[in-house]
């Protein structure tokens, strides 16, 4: 479905009400909650009516879309029916569930009765086959606070980081490229670079339809500045094109072989900031691998035409304040962390990162897979942007969380490794949460077949009509939109509230409830979470442990940018709970940061973590060799045969 943007008029006039039967508690209206769709993170406002009627407007008081929203998120009154919803605990017979392709020979359970069996049946697979037999796979559709219990249960109390997210298969790539490039996972840049640059270079992003309040917001500063520019680089003519001063079809794959070219060009043009580059290391490998690629010569490997090559390169050049945003034609790629790293390196050699109009950015497709990443919730990956592969990085989350073992150093199995893994018998139960893999997993119908044979399959999901549902012995209803409560984090590092419209659906429970009640069940301490604030906070704390950016690194302290303490402490004075409102194992640790009072957690606003732009201090040039062939299409066999068949009967 198409994105278009609605003005509010618009918006209120398309957008069926949803009447809530069920609604009975006295809530202010208009509600203010997140928009659950992309990663932009609009602000909308819920208006309830006094018949239980809900309409959706944009906030305008959001600072990520100022009212405005898309034709998805107008429409999200429609998504509240409660038709296809899973309203209570079951077990089914899945072999015969996925024969029959709707579930069969279900029987229903009460949540005391399945979270014992749950607990008792995790517990069991990890006496007989090891801590390493369980794998969490997990989704950007989660609120951080549901991320954050997953990712504490599964790597600091379970054992293994065999924890994934659906995020793999679209931002892994910028993570790694980041990581690489910038000494952490750090998004240097916000949303109102997109208005003030002068040239916006769009890299496998369609940004008129898959970010369209983005792309409003660059066209309406277009429109007040006809001088500033776009540059659209896809193998297809899409949406975004029609906008475009100059579109480069470039063949399918060689993004390294055209930024390889750029950083040459930029090289031979004199465009390097000196004083910049002073703080970059690996400099000149990146330089030696870049300088064989000629504009003839990437003409060649891109399939397009020197002239139009040439003219991409001078625009890049001749405009400090440029923006290179790029998304998942970039991130799903073999070779993708190559390729945003190329992009990166030229605005490393530029000095274009972390400024006004200038730096590179990675816009993300899912509402929370920011969250995800702040958390930790990939398998390699450690909580509050700590690394997995660093030793006093495991020992200072272990400590933190009080874990009964170290944290285990390497890394878990990941998404497009879990069917493998578990028809090889090394996964015996898995617990996919919020996310369909059944559909969107590459080899989906062996990731079918694997979930088929395995011990344990655990699925926690609000739609029925998921395909994943059907794979499951047992099956749990957790909340939809509208129910949930907590925290997500958009593209650009705003910490946004998700709030709770209505009462949950039937036996809905919150994820991060789900997780803590089976934890607590299998004896682990920790999990004592009453409220989504109580995890938030200690996120709060967890980022604050142990970082004191003013000080060397040394055991007892390890810098790093994402401090959310730092970062809310102008926004807490005179609503910061008591000690004794904290969980108790915060308060054995003496961990009190400071925590949200529930009224605090409640109104809380946006914020930026990190500040508005984000300059790092350490940053490093990567050395890319592009593939010596560009990327094949995939190309369906069957499709193929019976195109072939059918041109011969023609």
């Amino acid at each position: 479905m198409s994105s278009t943007i609605l003005n509010d008029d618009q918006a209120l006039s398309v957008v069926p009400s949803s009447r809530i039967t069920t609604y009975t508690e006295d809530l202010i209206s208009p509600i203010r909650t997140t928009c659950p769709y992309c990663g932009v993170g609009c602000g909308v406002l819920a208006n309830i009516d006094e018949a239980g009627v809900v309409s959706v407007t944009g906030d305008p008081e959001h600072p990520a879309n100022f009212g405005k929203l898309c034709s998805k998120g107008s429409a999200l009154a429609q998504t509240l029916g409660t038709e296809r919803r899973l309203t209570q605990p079951y077990y089914q017979n899945k072999q015969r569930t996925i024969a029959k392709g709707q579930p069969t020979d279900t029987q229903p359970a009460a949540w005391e009765a399945v979270l014992d069996d749950i607990a008792s049946r995790l517990n069991n697979t990890i006496v007989t086959h090891g801590r390493d037999s369980v794998m969490f796979y997990v989704s950007g559709q989660l609120l951080t606070e549901d991320y954050y219990v997953a990712n504490k249960f599964i790597k600091g109390f379970i054992g293994n980081n065999n924890i994934d997210s659906n995020s793999r298969l679209c931002m892994s790539s910028a993570v790694a490229g980041h990581k690489r490039a910038f000494g952490a996972d750090l998004v240097p840049s916000n949303y109102e670079d997109l208005e003030s640059c002068d040239l916006l270079v769009l890299v496998g992003s369609n940004m008129a339809w898959c970010h369209p309040i983005l792309f409003g917001r660059f066209l309406a500063a277009k429109k007040r500045d006809p001088n500033k520019k776009l540059i659209v680089i896809d193998p297809r003519r899409t949406d975004s094109c029609e906008f475009a001063d100059l579109h480069l079809p470039i063949a399918v794959g060689t993004d390294t072989h055209l930024y390889n070219g750029l950083l040459h060009y930029l090289e031979q043009e004199g465009c390097g900031d000196k004083d910049y580059l002073k703080q970059c290391h690996d400099v000149k490998p990146a330089l030696e691998a870049a300088k064989t690629w000629t504009i003839d010569k990437v003409a060649t490997a891109c399939g397009i035409s020197a002239d139009l090559v040439q003219e991409f390169y001078a625009l890049v050049a001749a405009n400090d304040k440029t923006v290179t945003a790029f998304s998942m034609g970039v991130n799903q790629s073999a070779s993708g962390t190559d390729k945003v790293n190329a992009i990166i390196n030229t605005h490393l050699y530029t000095g274009r990162v972390g400024r006004v109009g200038a730096s590179p950015f990675s816009l993300t497709g899912q509402p929370n897979a920011m969250g995800g990443r702040e958390v930790g919730a990939l398998a390699n990956l450690l909580a509050a942007h700590l690394d997995l592969d660093n030793e006093q990085h495991r020992h200072l989350v272990a400590d933190f969380w009080q874990a009964p073992q170290p944290l285990a150093a390497e890394v878990g199995v990941k998404a497009c490794d879990a069917a493998d893994a578990i028809l090889d018998g090394r996964i015996k139960a898995i617990w996919i949460m919020a996310t369909n893999p059944v559909v969107s997993l590459p080899e989906a119908d062996k990731f079918r077949r694997a979930l088929a044979t395995c011990d344990l399959v655990i699925v926690s999901d609000c739609s029925v009509d998921s395909d994943t549902v059907k794979c499951a012995d047992i099956v749990l209803p957790a909340q939809g939109w509208g129910e949930k409560s907590g925290t997500v984090t958009n593209s650009e590092r705003r910490i946004s509230r998700q709030r709770a419209l209505m009462p949950a659906l039937g036996q809905a429970k919150p994820d991060w409830w789900i997780l803590s009640q089976v934890a607590k069940r299998m004896g682990l301490a920790g999990f004592d979470y009453q409220h989504a604030r109580d995890i938030f906070n200690e996120h709060i704390a967890l980022t604050a442990y142990r970082n004191d950016t003013s000080q060397d690194v040394s055991e007892n302290n390890q810098p790093r940018h994402l401090n959310l303490a730092k970062d809310l402490s102008p926004m807490v004075v005179g609503a910061i709970a008591s000690i004794e409102e904290s969980l108790n194992h915060l308060k054995q640790q003496n961990k009190n940061v400071f925590s949200f009072s529930h009224d605090a957690y409640d109104v809380m606003t946006p914020f930026q973590w990190g500040g508005a732009r984000i300059t790092p201090s350490k940053t490093k040039f990567i050395a890319i060799t592009p593939p010596s062939h560009a990327s094949i299409p995939n190309r369906h066999t069957q499709r193929l045969s019976s195109k072939s068949a059918d041109s011969k009967k023609k």
